[in-house]
């Protein structure tokens, strides 16, 4: 039976906790478009974004051959798995088209606008308020956005925000579908939609990587980094958690980005980066689920 969006979902896995999955899904969300950001002085960002679906999509074919669900989906869930491929071609698309003009961390800060809304929708107690608050402004305190730079690219980052969100409400739905079926050959299958839906946009913009075997490396791996590792990994979390507290641990991403800074490029933050890390921490730790989510 499927579970209703932001009603407790289905536990598996329980040895693992579900912040570790989101964790790695973290990391992976900005090793990612790190490669991505280095591909873009070799091919066009639309020909990055079809290296990366591509290769995301031939990874799950491969691996969990999802069109052997077609037969057991019902209409509606087929029509949730096409409307998450073509939001994942989409929000791919808008997010790279955005970070190729914005600094990554203003780009991320108005995806994070989204969850917000996703997090207040939950939210229905003093403990959760103030955990918005604290994760809020957190990531202002990270982010310092700005509104300089390209007008084109506000335009993509805030089309890739409303994406984003659709993402997290379809990608829950399909985590908690039950009734035998994995969500993450559901994911599979909306991958392989979202390459076909791609694919007459972004392919000829890819065009360069055909010759170049480093390039189709490095596509592969954006593809492998950004679109496997973390979404499976998000599938794994939503099965855990309800809609709005996955919402809310979404504003982990900028923390996790400083961290990264630190480790692999020696970026030493500054007190103000400090103090929105620990707002943020402070945020996810505060946070309650609702009493009815943890007895399911």
């Amino acid at each position: 039976m499927t579970t209703p969006s932001g009603t407790a979902p289905r536990r598996t896995a329980p040895w693992v906790p579900a912040p570790a999955y989101f964790g790695i899904s973290a990391i992976f969300h900005y090793l990612g478009p790190a490669v991505a950001v280095l591909l873009f002085a070799r091919v066009d960002v639309l020909g990055v974004v079809w290296l990366r679906i591509a290769s995301a999509a031939v990874v799950f074919a491969v691996w969990r051959r999802p069109w052997r669900l077609v037969r057991r989906l019902k209409p509606e869930q087929r029509r949730v798995l096409l409307g998450l491929g073509v939001v994942l071609a989409a929000m791919n698309a808008t997010f790279y088209l955005a970070i190729a003009r914005l600094p990554l961390a203003t780009v991320g800060a108005i995806e994070f606008l989204g969850t917000i809304v996703l997090a207040a929708i939950g939210v229905r107690s003093g403990h959760n308020v103030i955990a918005l608050v604290l994760a809020v402004g957190g990531v202002v305190a990270l982010t310092d956005i700005q509104l300089a730079g390209e007008p084109f690219g506000f335009v993509f980052a805030f089309v890739n925000c409303a994406l984003f969100m659709l993402y997290v409400v379809l990608g829950h739905r399909i985590a908690n579908t039950g009734a035998g079926l994995s969500g993450i050959d559901q994911l599979g299958a909306a991958m392989l939609i979202a390459a076909v839906v791609a694919t007459p946009f972004c392919i000829g913009a890819a065009a360069p990587a055909f010759t170049s075997p480093a390039a189709l490396l490095a596509g592969a791996s954006v593809g492998i980094c950004s679109s496997v590792i973390p979404y499976v990994t998000d599938q794994l979390a939503m099965a855990r958690l309800r809609r709005d507290t996955f919402a809310l641990m979404l504003s982990i991403l900028p923390a996790v980005a400083t961290l990264i800074g630190i480790v692999v490029l020696t970026q030493v933050p500054t007190i103000q980066e400090l103090t929105g890390i620990a707002l943020i921490a402070g945020g996810v730790s505060v946070h309650q689920e609702p009493r009815e989510s943890k007895e399911n």
